[in-house]
């Protein structure tokens, strides 16, 4: 019985160990799937990993519950569960078994999947927001909120500018692809993020319709108060599922916006994104490593304060736009 998990495990903690040892429980071999490096930067950001992918392997293989350790470059282990094809698929109580990658793989060959609870005040994020406190606590708050607000941007768009270049160009490559292949974008956010996904998908409908060449369509999903009644009769948290099952076909692209990184509408559709056979691009915040680990490429904002966050999307997408201009007077057209 071949027993499967993954994760980053960059600082191994009570949790994780809980974690192992109840899954090797449940089978005869346990195997640990963990996050390269990149991998790694592409979900948490660019400070992550502190420990590299060979120090991590090593920590792992020296727990007497962990049979084999192996490295998947990719944001989702995807690939590596249909290789190995485990009997039992685990993962944390913070998981839904909708929302874990790999579960309907297992199910459909006569495996199950299983969900731990966590154990309560751990996490990699914590630990290190603790041993940082003392740091933060002499940050000065001095100034007007004008100085305060435009000090925080700049901050932001200096992080975006020195840690999220390749994360922009992976981005406006699929997108580029999208098009040229003749798939469509489809956008979806939730709140603010609703706002966010109305302007981009505006801005590229705005920018490149006109008489040279029109985009191929751009569909918008996006949670107005012309979608209560769907919201009423299906549950709030299927109407982008729902929306991306109706109009997405293989080939297409989500834009899946969430400055937490943890809405169960957009991470539903992206999940209905996959199984369509769309790629998927997550924009979030520095706490949304579950959306950005479910995506194939991810734009994650140095930053948990929504407002900039959401500064930064609008700023990233401008910029999307302005190399698809290139793209498109360079003869970009759909073939």
């Amino acid at each position: 019985m071949i027993v499967f998990t993954n994760g980053c495990f960059d600082i191994l903690h009570p949790g994780h160990i809980e974690l192992l040892q109840k899954a090797r429980a449940l089978g005869s071999k346990l195997v640990v799937g963990i996050n390269s490096d990149e991998s790694v930067r592409r979900i948490k950001g660019p400070d992550r990993p502190l420990f590299t992918a060979s120090e991590r392997s090593a920590v792992l293989l020296a727990l007497e519950c962990v049979d084999e350790v192996r490295v998947f470059d990719e944001s989702t282990p995807e690939r590596l569960i249909k290789e190995i094809e485990p009997d039992v698929l685990v993962k944390g109580g913070d998981w839904k078994e909708v929302e874990i990658i790999g579960a309907d793989l297992v199910k459909a060959n006569g495996g199950k999947v299983v969900t731990i609870p966590l154990v309560e005040g751990y996490s990699t994020s914590s630990i290190l927001k603790r041993l940082n406190r003392d740091r933060s606590d002499q940050i000065s708050s001095n100034g007007s909120t004008l100085e305060r607000s435009l000090s925080e941007h700049l901050a932001v768009l200096s992080g975006v500018s020195k840690f999220s270049t390749p994360s922009i160009v992976a981005c406006a490559e699929i997108l580029t692809k999208t098009l040229k292949n003749g798939g469509k974008i489809l956008v979806c956010g939730n709140g603010g993020s609703a706002a966010d996904s109305q302007h981009i998908a505006a801005e590229f409908v705005g920018r490149f319709e006109s008489e040279r060449q029109a985009l191929p369509a751009i569909a918008l999903t996006t949670d107005t108060s012309a979608l209560t009644a769907v919201a009423n009769d299906y549950g709030f948290s299927r109407i982008f599922a729902r929306q991306i099952e109706a109009l997405a076909r293989e080939g297409d692209c989500l834009i899946a916006i969430s400055t937490s990184g943890e809405s169960e509408n957009v991470i539903n559709a992206v999940m209905a994104a996959r199984r369509q056979g769309c790629v998927v691009i997550g924009m979030t915040g520095s706490k949304g490593k579950k959306l950005a680990s479910l995506c194939d490429s991810s734009l994650i904002v140095p930053s948990d304060r929504t407002a900039r966050i959401q500064e930064a999307h609008i700023t990233v997408a401008h910029i999307w736009c302005e190399m698809l201009d290139e793209e498109w007077g360079a003869g970009l057209k759909p073939e």
